[in-house]
């Protein structure tokens, strides 16, 4: 059997012990330690990776022996220092959780790192994995005859509650169009094979968190928005969020169009917030509408119900540690989302945010 593979982890909430759910789900893994402040959450990792030693800094994750690569799972604000401090004590190869940083201040921090890191890195963009979007990315230059228009729409349930309210702000989060949406920039890059240009956006805060109040604050994250980007090919991109819109069957939507026709993917929420007395939640789907001879295929593109049930992301998860795994094993040589992919990602959401601020068009050049 091959080496058992052990990871140290740095973040364990939400997000993280989803990332243990799936670690144990993948033979030949282990987690040896984990660094995580909050000891609630800290004492529930170990549920999930009860083998784990807990530890009370990441010098002290850093220093234990025998681990062969590391996950961030950390708050979004907190990924560029925990980069940094890997370089300089044990560069290990890292699956890093998006968006990679919050501040354009950042940009050149990340450039560093990335310029002398000697290890790999692998960015959690794992909607590139969810099985529908993944079947969308394989058969849409057929589908299509070359993907000219592609629109990508998430309705959904508002943000959840988080260790110490961090994702409530904006300083904390990057802004709602980078925290949460810089999956969806990260594909649009990748089906249209092409470099964003410009981007107008319209948004605001129209209904979610506007009662809350934190240390005397009020949540200043965006819950709706339109996002249009232009590529350097010619073709164009839109994004659609609303973040009120929890009752709907899909959460997500992707539609493809080009001269020979449409390919859509259709994606359920997490099924653990499907009411029960619906019964069974949605099936992802696969739409393909051919414009001669016209009539849609409808393909069910069901997941695995173990792997389904390790997280809210319709098993993605699952199948982007697979690769990671691959990669940290060597069978694979280069890690399939790299940290350019999850710099532009974040580019294009700050020019978003930018956009809805100033009531612009935003060039990506002024960005790098």
């Amino acid at each position: 059997m091959s080496k058992i593979i052990t990871y140290g982890v740095i973040g364990c909430g939400m997000m993280g012990q989803e990332h243990l759910r799936n670690i144990a789900l993948l033979e030949g893994t282990r987690v040896g330690a984990i660094f995580e402040p909050d000891a609630a959450m800290a004492a529930e990792s170990l549920t999930f990776a009860p083998g784990a030693q807990l530890v009370d800094s990441i010098a002290d994750l850093l220093a234990v022996e025998g681990l062969d690569c590391l996950l961030i799972a950390s708050p979004n604000y907190r990924h560029i220092e925990q980069l940094e401090t890997l370089a300089a004590t044990r560069p290990l190869p890292v699956l890093v959780e998006k968006p990679l940083f919050t501040d354009p201040a950042h940009v050149s921090r990340l450039d560093a790192f990335r310029a002398s890191y000697p290890a790999p890195v692998w960015v959690a963009m794992e909607y590139r994995y969810m099985p529908p979007v993944a079947t969308l990315l394989r058969d849409a230059d057929a589908a299509t005859g070359g993907i000219r228009m592609l629109t990508i729409r998430e309705h959904r349930f508002p943000f959840l509650e988080k260790v110490g309210d961090w994702n409530r702000f904006n300083r904390y989060t990057g802004g709602t169009f980078v925290e949460k949406c810089c999956h969806f920039f990260d594909l649009m890059r990748l089906t249209l094979k092409s470099e964003p240009l410009r981007v107008l956006a319209s948004g605001g805060q129209d209904v979610n968190h506007l009662g809350e109040r934190y240390a005397g604050e009020t949540p200043d994250i965006l819950d709706n928005g339109y996002v249009i980007v232009d590529f350097a090919n010619g073709t164009r991109a839109m994004l659609e969020l609303c973040m009120f819109a929890e009752g709907a069957r899909y959460q997500e939507e992707i539609s493809a169009v080009g001269p020979k026709g449409k390919i859509e993917a259709l994606v359920p929420g997490p099924g653990r917030f499907w009411p029960a007395h619906l019964g069974a939640p949605p099936v992802p789907q696969v739409i393909v509408s051919p414009r001669d001879p016209k009539g849609p295929e409808v393909r069910d593109i069901p997941v695995d119900p173990t792997i389904l049930e390790a997280g809210d992301h319709n098993g993605s998860t699952f199948y982007q540690h697979k690769g990671f795994l691959e990669l940290v094993r060597g069978a694979r040589d280069t890690a399939e989302v790299s940290l350019e992919d999850g710099k532009m990602a974040v580019l294009m959401g700050m020019a978003a945010q930018i956009s809805m601020t100033e009531h612009r068009a935003v060039e990506i050049a002024e960005l790098l």
